[in-house]
């Protein structure tokens, strides 16, 4: 069988032109695992701009990415190489645990009981040192994005920190090592446990150089803070304002202390105040004199004070409340407070913030509010459309005047056509049942078997490398090999399809080489580049008319979605309980959405039907269903 079987052809080798270098790897100790190679180079991946929201700011637009992390940052250092002034992300944990968002319907016209229901967005299981790998290769990348003033602040637990920790000393260097930050997010807990219950996350901080962004911060807020305030403050003027005693100042500070409150800091030669001028410039009750007269004391007020230096153990951020208006129900969501402290802390208006791992978006929208520039990227595409939505709301919030400095406007692109699969948690299943694929039970290396190859789906959640042979050679059969060697010593020994998402060029060669002296016929296939001859199963269907100059969607129905809730579709009562955003482009251009229409109700229902402005072209419809999934049409306007 060859590849034609498939319906597919086999990966050309890409194009080396805009292939990326990478200086070697220094830093001591170097953490080592079974199959670590050095990531010396990467490939450029294209982007394809989707959407369009917002209008720029000072010639920028936000960018977000749909995609592998990998190929996405491949893409970006072609232009922000360097350019990156603050990095923060969420990576995963090695947890050993699938992350599931609960879907609810957005009415309750619905008979029966199957309004809810988890749909899984991501997995944190790894198999052997994978993991390890795909943290590595990534964080070279993120180094090479960050400018040489900027900073990176990676949040991890418990499972594999210690691991990660020695992976950025060897990228970043030790000295570039700034703080291990702990985060307490919760109080002590109830359950029954063989071991202390883990109320902490660790945050590594590291910087790209000796010369980068630090804003000191402060908090009134922390247990050691409060009682600072408590134990301090506690006197009070003539007014009844609580001001602190500063620590005494001598005679010889005495007079500059006087002049930095006129202005003047060192005091102009020659300039000397007797005690009694400095008696009668009260300074706004700002300086104190004892009875002594010998020594001054500044007055600090309590609505004044900025609070103590925040240290390297955050116990004032807390878990998002359930009922919070920044919650929304997408698993391991972080509160924006902790992202605000992390960008006052190395950033300041206008830098760029980059997150890769970008989930509910948290970190762009705290981005937004504080008038930074951002990029982020995630695989998940429910990750995609809760950003999305959640920006949209952010931009409406904030004030919209000639002095306001904020980069509302975002584009959203996928990266290597990477919208082949609608959730890559389904795309193996989605793939067996698309190439026609037959199983074979009780064989843990192989997906299936086609006209006698053997298929191994590898991972889809990133490019297949050299890493992901490991469990075909180490599952490798030698008996069985030796034996057909010797029957033909000149043909394979067995023939194999590795199907991917994007792969190293020679991932082929390497596993022949791997499996020397037996021959392997080897035959990679890349989905991403050959989509267009496989297709998938897409079922939604919407009813969309012209009436009365208004754009009427008469129903919807995502065949998906319904087969999860169990139910058919004549048992809805109003289509738009599975919707969760309308867009609408009145002159679509034929290749980037650019809504005009955005229809994202926080509570409620969408309207379902709208105003076609008089100067409307080619009309194009997006609706999103409640699993993220979109369907999109053209109308003829006549």
């Amino acid at each position: 069988m060859n590849q034609e079987n498939l319906g597919l052809k086999e990966e050309k080798k890409l194009n080396t032109v805009d292939k990326y270098e990478f200086e070697p790897i220094k830093g001591y100790p170097m953490l080592h695992w079974k199959g670590k190679r050095p990531f010396k180079s990467t490939q450029y991946y294209p982007a394809q701009l989707k959407e369009t929201y917002g209008e720029s700011m000072d010639g920028w637009m936000n960018e977000i990415y749909w995609g592998d992390n990998l190929q996405v940052m491949s893409h970006l250092l072609k232009k922000y190489r360097g350019k990156v002034d603050l990095i923060y992300i969420d990576p995963p944990y090695d947890s050993k645990a699938d992350y599931k968002r609960k879907i609810s319907l957005k009415g309750k016209e619905l008979r029966g009981d199957y309004t809810t229901f988890e749909e899984k967005q991501y997995t944190d299981i790894w198999n052997n040192d994978e993991y390890l790998q795909f943290t590595y290769e990534r964080f070279i990348l993120l180094k090479e994005l960050l400018s040489a003033t900027g900073c990176i602040f990676i949040h991890c637990d418990w499972h594999k920190s210690h691991y990660l920790k020695c992976l950025l000393d060897e990228i970043f260097g030790q000295s570039n090592f700034r703080n291990e930050i702990i985060w307490k997010r919760k109080g002590g807990s109830a359950n029954p446990s063989n071991q202390l219950d883990v109320a902490t996350d660790t945050i590594l901080f590291y910087s790209k150089s000796e010369n980068y962004i630090f804003n000191q911060s402060y908090t009134k807020t922390t247990p050691e803070a409060k009682k600072y305030i408590e134990e301090r403050f506690n006197n009070f003027d003539e007014k009844g304002r609580k001001y602190l005693k500063s620590p005494i100042v001598s005679p010889n500070y005495r007079e500059n202390l006087v002049y930095e409150y006129k202005g003047f800091s060192p005091p102009p030669n020659g300039w000397s105040i007797s005690k009694d001028i400095m008696e009668k410039w009260d300074f706004e009750g700002k300086l104190y004199f004892p009875e002594n007269g010998d020594r001054i004391y500044r007055k600090i007020y309590l609505d004044e004070y900025q609070g103590q230096p925040i240290s390297s153990l955050w116990t004032d951020i807390y878990v998002i409340n359930p009922v919070a208006n920044e919650r929304l129900n997408y698993p391991t969501q972080k509160p924006e407070a902790l992202l605000e402290r992390i960008l006052s802390i190395s950033s300041k208006p206008g830098d760029l913030v980059f997150d890769c791992f970008m989930g509910s978006g948290t970190t762009q929208a705290v981005a937004m509010k504080l008038g930074r520039k951002f990029i982020g990227a995630d695989i998940n595409l429910g990750a995609i459309q809760t950003t999305t939505k959640r920006l949209l709301n952010v931009s409406k919030e904030l004030p919209n005047t000639i002095d306001s400095k904020y980069y509302t406007g975002f584009n959203v692109y996928t990266v290597n056509h990477y919208d082949v699969f609608r959730n890559p948690v389904q795309a193996k299943e989605l793939l067996i049942e698309a190439l026609e694929i037959q199983p074979l039970p009780g064989n843990n290396v192989y997906d299936g078997e086609k006209d006698g190859r053997f298929v191994k789906i590898m991972p889809i959640n990133r490019i297949a490398t050299r890493a992901d042979l490991t469990e075909i050679i180490s599952n490798f059969d030698y008996k069985s090999a030796e034996i057909e060697n010797k029957k033909s010593p000149n043909k394979p020994v067995i023939s194999l399809i590795l199907v991917c998402m994007g792969h190293e060029p020679d991932l082929a060669a390497q596993l022949k080489q791997e499996l020397k002296p037996y021959i392997v016929d080897v035959q990679v296939v890349d989905i991403l580049r050959d989509k267009e001859n496989l297709e998938f199963k897409r079922d939604s269907f919407a009813e969309v008319v012209i009436e009365n100059h208004e754009l009427v969607v008469k129903s919807f129905y995502p065949m998906n979605l319904l087969q999860k809730l169990s139910i058919e579709k004549e048992n809805i009562e109003d289509w738009r309980e599975l919707v969760e955003s309308i867009m609408i482009d009145f002159n679509y251009d034929g290749s980037v959405l650019e809504p005009k229409i955005i229809d994202v109700p926080d509570a409620g229902l969408v309207k379902g039907n709208y105003k076609i402005p008089e100067d409307a072209g080619k009309i194009k419809i997006k609706i999103t269903d409640l699993l993220s999934e979109s369907l999109e049409l053209e109308v003829d306007n006549g």
